[in-house]
């Protein structure tokens, strides 16, 4: 029995056939499917190219279309701990943001690291309609795609270079160590992130400048440090508890509330109870913050709007908007059980 052959390709449909289906030009069915019919096209005429598309199976050759308007329709969001769990509220801002308009691309490097030279030059080559680019180097906004629109997240001191979203540490950094001297705290330990970012050099500055300012003594030491995972937080924990308790530590505070998460997991491997023989807080008020045990207090950096203000942000700058001022976002302390 012989095998039948198999169908022909199908043909792919083009706008030009769209158009004489419809009985309009090329340019009205490109206005149509791209949304831009308003005041150019009847109503009566786009209900026709819609109704052809529908009938045709037609799709939009985004790829054609870039290379006509010399970008594509993607937005690049870049971090170098976009596993952390803080980025999920960033990224359902920035996607409810953009809207149907643009599709959103994630680009994280596994190793925590920035994206290297050779990794700017593959996205020039996807022509993207902007960047959103989270705690940057200097050496990666020396490399950035020129002309392509550019907003900056949670980079303190990068100002100058694009627009920027911050979030106001320092008043949320005071309101932590006041917390803690309330609570009669004079020595804490200090977990810090290993991620390469300004932010986390801004955190540990500022809350050492606070303590010093109340008397108090924050323990930093360089390898004390971790990746957003719970897992080597506790660890890192671990190895540090020795020390900080020989030094007097009552509490401890986490760069992230993902490496706090780790500090409580420790605290409990080590027997010690939560806040009554040690205190612990962290930063960025995540979800699972409110229900650890004991729930964690957290400087809370809304991740939300920090991703709404800057999608606003880079829509402004590709729609060739002056470049907006410099968004100061509040970071602002919830107190939970963990410090009492």
């Amino acid at each position: 029995m012989s095998t039948p052959p198999p169908p022909p390709p199908r043909k792919r449909v083009t706008a030009a056939m769209v158009a004489e289906r419809a009985g309009t030009s090329i340019a009205a069915v490109s206005l149509v499917v791209n949304g831009k019919q308003a005041g150019r096209i009847s109503d009566e005429n786009a209900e026709r190219v819609r109704a052809a598309v529908r009938e045709l199976g037609y799709v939009v050759d985004s790829t054609a279309s870039a290379l006509a308007r010399g970008t594509s329709d993607v937005v690049v969001l870049l971090a170098p701990d976009l596993p952390n769990p803080f980025f999920g509220r960033v990224i359902n801002a920035v996607q409810e943001t953009l809207g149907a308009r643009f599709q959103l691309l994630l680009f994280a490097s596994p190793t925590g690291e920035q994206p290297t030279v050779a990794d700017v030059h593959r996205l020039a080559a996807l022509r993207p309609a902007g960047l959103l680019v989270s705690a940057p180097t200097v050496e990666f906004l020396d490399d950035a795609p020129a002309g392509v629109p550019l907003v900056l997240l949670d980079a303190p001191g990068l100002q100058d270079r694009a627009p920027t979203v911050n979030y106001n540490l320092a008043s949320g950094v005071r309101a932590l160590i006041a917390h803690l001297a309330e609570r009669g705290h004079t020595t804490i330990g200090y977990l810090d992130g290993s991620t390469p970012a300004a932010t986390y050099e801004l955190r540990r500055t500022l809350l050492e400048a606070e303590a010093g300012r109340r008397g108090m003594t924050l323990l930093t030491t360089p390898q004390v440090r971790s990746r957003p995972d719970i897992a080597e937080a506790m660890a890192a924990t671990e190895a540090a508890l020795p020390e900080w308790r020989a030094a007097g530590a009552t509490a401890v505070i986490a760069a992230s509330d993902t490496l706090a998460h780790g500090v409580l997991a420790a605290a409990a491997r080590a027997g010690l109870r939560v806040p009554e023989d040690i205190a612990v807080a962290g930063f960025d008020d995540l979800p699972a913050s409110s229900v650890t045990a004991p729930a964690l207090t957290s400087v809370a950096l809304p991740g939300y709007l920090l991703g709404s203000v800057a999608a606003r942000l880079l829509l402004s700058l590709i729609e060739g908007g002056d470049a907006p001022e410099i968004h100061e976002l509040p970071a602002e302390l919830v107190v939970r059980a963990s410090t009492g």
